[in-house]
């Protein structure tokens, strides 16, 4: 029942904008799902559902997956419009940015969780982004620097 009801949970989310708790009981309800407050509560966590910001302004509930992936997309248009050049020497490559944009250019590499990136650095206007193996460095650049065709 709670396995049936989750997935349930994840589709009507999927399919509306629902905002609160009461809206996802009510939802439920509609499918000949009775459940208390406390259940919905309890599932949202389980569920691990977070708010998240809606296209008509408001907030409503979505996976930390779905979060991420519009975070993620959000932060690579930031990194295209903020990136001046992309250059590399040894196992780092070195991403300029318009001055007060290298953090967010930061945290967009982040997002994207490529396995061969150990870590970025970034300070007002530059990002030091240190790749794990040297040779993987030359398709790293083609990478970034087809995020800026995005």
């Amino acid at each position: 029942m709670k396995a049936a009801r989750h997935a349930m949970i994840l589709d009507l989310i999927e399919t509306f904008n629902i905002e609160t708790q009461d809206d996802l009981a009510m939802r439920l309800k509609d499918r000949g799902i009775n459940v208390t407050q406390a259940t919905v509560s309890r599932d949202i966590k389980e569920l691990r559902l977070i708010k998240v910001l809606a296209d008509d302004g408001g907030y409503k509930y979505a996976t930390v997956d779905k979060a991420e992936a519009g975070m993620k997309e959000r932060f690579v248009r930031i990194f295209s419009n903020s990136v001046i050049s992309i250059t590399s020497a040894a196992n780092l490559i070195i991403i300029k940015t318009i001055s007060g944009t290298g953090s967010a250019a930061g945290e967009a590499i982040d997002s994207l969780r490529w396995s061969e990136v150990a870590g970025t650095l970034a300070g007002d206007n530059t990002v030091f982004v240190a790749i794990k193996d040297v040779k993987s460095v030359p398709e790293l650049v083609k990478r970034f620097n087809a995020m800026l065709k995005q």
